[in-house]
């Protein structure tokens, strides 16, 4: 493109030039006498005779002064009076001087007998100015032209053609660099996976943590951002973040495809945290951490093992009563009636099945004594004596049962961990309930060695009491989280009163569970009269 425009501007200029060249040779006096001269003659004269002829020599004196290819002076017919060639003298031009001898100056590139060339052609007026006896033919050699333009052009073309290797080098540095970028994935591929990627990050209902393998966070739904409080992260290193420490000791497990995860309570949330190393080939792409919210569930799972030991209790009661009835029976039907009277005596005073628990008589709920009694076996089996206190004293029923049991079992299972590790051989456990309208207060102490530190570190999530005691059986550090979260929803609280001692008295946990109590006094079944 250069050349072709280079090309052509050249070509004006030297088309000027020659115009320029041709109006000066055809205003000439001299000039414009000879060839009226010389157009009135009826014969042409002869190539010897214009070879030495003054027109000739003018013509060839400018030639030479203005380095032009040819400078040729013709008649009115078209004849040449003037020419380089002296063989060409007296013969008609090559190339059409038509326009010219009809009056009017034009510029060409032509290609006549001296090669390709810019010309122009220019009428000769008589002295008089009015008729037109020849014309001015002057033209400049257009392959010098080329000849130059190819000094110019041939190391653009080299430029050109280094760049070009340059761009094709650092274009394919770059489809390289991209590949590894998008790990070989084509433009549709990638706007199909951004597609992909919005419709499970914020249509699933769980929070999705996505990170570099250095740390750095890449995504970050709207829903992993609430169940963990957290801002706008993205681009943020998530070890430098309130993020807690289990989740990130997650990310520095080794494994590589298999899933790690970790329970966590985050405000009043139980969250289950699982983390998945990420790799495509060999290329490690960080991690990917999944947040579900487990609150609900938790809560169900614990209140359903209170229940369960509930029923269980209710089920031993119901077959211990059964045998006692068939007992009372058989004396009846043997006639032994006093013996019978006094059997039921006792057994009322006993009630129906006698659990482990010391005073449990100071319980007048079924569902407390059940519970508690079923609570009593249990620590009875890891040689825990289970006691109520002498200030128990609840006016109204149980309503709810399954809070009630769930935040009161975990403190019964806490204090009984305590005791058994504890260094006072006594071990034992000590509940106290009292009823104030429908809020029922529980004070559980244990003989177990205290808690250290500060104190509300046993309602950290993921502190147990059976720290550093070898206790498998005991949770997961989340039972005095989730009975204070219990508490809290119902507008009361759970909290340590006491941190106890070495060797004991153990800790002193608190409750106040609001709601959980009827305004009626259960009712306490009448001492009978036995009739036989």
């Amino acid at each position: 493109m250069f050349a072709y425009l280079s090309y052509g501007e050249t070509g004006s200029q030297v088309e000027a030039r020659a115009l320029a060249v041709a109006n000066s040779v055809a205003a000439r006096d001299d000039v414009r006498e000879l060839v009226t001269a010389v157009s009135a003659e009826e014969a042409v004269p002869s190539m010897v005779e214009l070879r030495g002829g003054p027109i000739q020599k003018a013509a060839e004196e400018v030639r030479k002064r203005t380095a032009a290819l040819f400078v040729v002076i013709t008649d009115d017919d078209g004849i040449r009076l003037s020419h380089p060639t002296p063989s060409l003298l007296g013969k008609m031009v090559s190339t059409s001087p038509s326009a010219a001898l009809k009056g009017k100056a034009v510029t060409a590139i032509e290609n006549g007998t001296l090669g390709p060339s810019a010309r122009a052609k220019v009428p000769i007026w008589s002295p008089d100015h009015l008729r037109v006896v020849g014309e001015v033919s002057v033209g400049f050699s257009m392959t010098s032209v080329m000849q130059n333009l190819g000094a110019l052009v041939l190391p653009l073309i080299g430029v050109g053609i280094g760049v070009l290797i340059l761009a094709a080098a650092a274009s394919a540095a770059l489809v390289r660099r991209l590949r590894n970028l998008t790990l070989g994935l084509e433009p549709e591929e990638i706007s199909a996976l951004v597609q992909d990627q919005e419709v499970v990050l914020y249509g699933v209902g769980e929070g999705v943590i996505g990170t570099t393998p250095e740390g750095v966070i890449t995504v970050c739904n709207a829903k992993a951002r609430r169940l963990l409080g957290l801002p706008d992260v993205i681009g943020n290193q998530i070890r430098f973040l309130s993020i807690p420490a289990p989740i990130i000791d997650l990310l520095d497990r080794p494994q590589l495809a298999d899933d790690a995860s970790v329970q966590v309570v985050v405000g009043q949330s139980v969250l289950v945290v699982t983390a998945r190393k990420v790799t495509r080939g060999a290329s490690d792409l960080g991690w990917v951490i999944m947040v579900r919210d487990r609150t609900d569930v938790e809560a169900l799972s614990r209140q359903l093992f209170a229940v369960e030991a509930l029923s269980t209790a209710l089920r031993a009661q119901r077959h211990e009563f059964a045998n006692r009835l068939h007992t009372i029976s058989g004396l009846l039907e043997i006639g032994e009636t006093a013996e019978a009277a006094h059997y039921l005596r006792q057994t009322l005073e006993t009630g129906p099945l006698k659990h482990p628990v010391e005073h449990g008589d100071r319980l007048q709920d079924s569902y407390l004594q059940a519970f508690v009694g079923a609570k009593g076996s249990q620590a009875a089996e890891r040689g825990v004596l289970l006691r109520i206190g002498s200030e128990t004293l609840i006016a109204g029923a149980v309503i709810d049962p399954q809070d009630v049991t769930t935040v009161l079992g975990n403190l019964i299972d806490n204090a009984v961990v305590a005791a058994v590790h504890g260094r006072d051989e006594s071990r034992w456990v000590e509940i106290e309930l009292l009823s104030e309208g429908d809020t029922l207060h529980l004070v559980v102490a244990d003989s177990g060695d205290g808690i250290g530190g500060d104190r509300e570190l046993p309602f950290v999530e993921g502190y147990t009491t059976a720290t550093g005691m070898g206790d498998e059986s005991h949770g997961h550090g989340l039972g005095l989280a989730l009975s204070r979260q219990i508490a809290r929803r119902r507008g009361g609280d759970v909290w340590l009163a006491s941190a106890g001692a070495v060797g004991g008295p153990g800790a002193v946990f608190c409750a106040r569970l609001p709601g959980v109590l009827s305004a009626e006094e259960p009712v306490r079944p009448a001492s009978p009269r036995v009739v036989v």
